[in-house]
């Protein structure tokens, strides 16, 4: 199979023939038919987080099953799934307590010194980037790490469904818990933020503020259903939404990954206000409460991925769409072909799109 593969941080991915392991128990062959351009792989292809190299990026994903291993019981050959790099084990602490996106995996992938899923034509091997390798014409996983959902659902929009739409929406729908005519900011409003919007505006939330430097996005936030917007980039912005909101937001979610977009989130919030921080912020960096925010009842929290429960949620999300709730054709900007995975990662640095598309024929 083509696969788009990175050998060091900082430089192109290459499109090379990779091969791929039959399914083994509990493992899942499908066809990928596309995949989003998530700022998650940014941060492996220009080294800001670490990863064993080479590997194939990609994890925002939607395709066909082909073949199933042994012991598979939640999906079955020619099914439509969506993927989730929330891989989980259903055993562990975290699962048994509904945490499943805190899960390690650890028995989703292969055990040391079985064959490798992915590997060179010359049998090197290929490393798997969050469970899933998706920037290829096939992956190879663990069945807890898709999900079944509808056949009629255009996967071109599902994929996104696997990770922008999932960590947004949980934001608002688990960790957040946003509950009607509560005031929410949205803090960066590329493809989670505005999944954030979308999903505050189908919560009842009663003013949802977008927050982001380009204006194009602002506006189509408030196609999503933004009530106000707010440019980032301007010295007063915190001040503009205290101003907005008369004291501060019930709800200031970041979605971006940026320190500022942090301190952002936390100075806009009401007495009692919580943060919720989604975005991979660079490793060495802290954001934190001063003690007069401790004193007023504000709280800060992260949510990987939204604190999803994946094999419920997206499917519920998949509905959404097709019942016209959630609009996922206005959040992808651009659909390209896997030979324009380094374009679409040039356009996520400018910062300026929403969601490109990977879209395999």
């Amino acid at each position: 199979m083509k696969a788009a593969v990175l050998f060091q941080p900082n430089e192109p991915l290459r499109v090379k023939e990779v091969q791929v392991s039959k399914p083994g128990p509990r493992e899942v062959l499908i066809r990928t038919a596309a995949c989003g351009v998530c700022r998650s792989d940014l941060h492996f292809v220009d080294g800001a987080y670490p990863h064993a190299m080479p590997a194939i990026p990609g994890h925002e994903a939607a395709g066909i099953v082909e073949q199933v291993g042994s012991e598979v019981t939640t999906v079955k050959v020619g099914d439509a799934v969506v993927t989730c790099l929330s891989a989980f084990c259903g055993h562990c602490e975290f699962c048994v307590t509904g945490r499943m996106s805190l899960c390690l995996g650890g028995d989703t992938r292969r055990k040391a010194g079985e064959p490798s899923r992915l590997s060179f034509p010359d049998g090197t091997p290929v490393n798997q980037m969050l469970n899933l390798s998706a920037y290829a014409e096939m992956m190879l996983i663990h069945e807890h790490a898709c999900v079944r959902i509808d056949p009629e659902m255009p996967l071109d929009r599902a994929c996104v469904i696997g990770c922008a739409v999932t960590t947004g929406a949980g934001a608002v729908f688990n960790a957040a818990d946003v509950t009607p005519g509560e005031t929410v900011a949205v803090v960066g409003c590329g493809g989670v933020g505005l999944a954030v919007v979308n999903a505050a505006k189908i919560a009842g939330a009663g003013r949802i503020i977008a927050v982001d430097p380009v204006a194009e996005k602002r506006d189509i936030a408030k196609k999503l259903g933004a009530t106000d917007a707010v440019d980032a980039s301007s010295d007063t912005a915190a001040a503009e939404i205290v101003e907005l909101t008369r004291g501060g937001v019930d709800h200031a979610i970041e979605a971006v990954g940026r320190p500022q977009s942090g301190e952002l989130a936390v100075k806009v919030l009401k007495r009692g206000g919580t943060a919720t921080i989604l975005g991979m912020m660079p490793l060495s960096h802290q954001t934190g409460l001063s003690a007069l925010d401790l004193l007023s009842g504000k709280k800060l929290q992260g949510a990987l991925m939204g604190a999803n429960r994946f094999p419920v949620e997206i499917p519920r999300l998949v509905d959404f769409y097709m019942r016209g709730m959630l609009d996922l054709d206005t959040i992808i900007a651009e659909r390209v072909p896997l030979t324009e995975i380094n374009h679409a990662f040039d356009q996520l640095r400018k910062g300026d799109t929403t969601r490109s598309v990977v879209v395999f024929e």
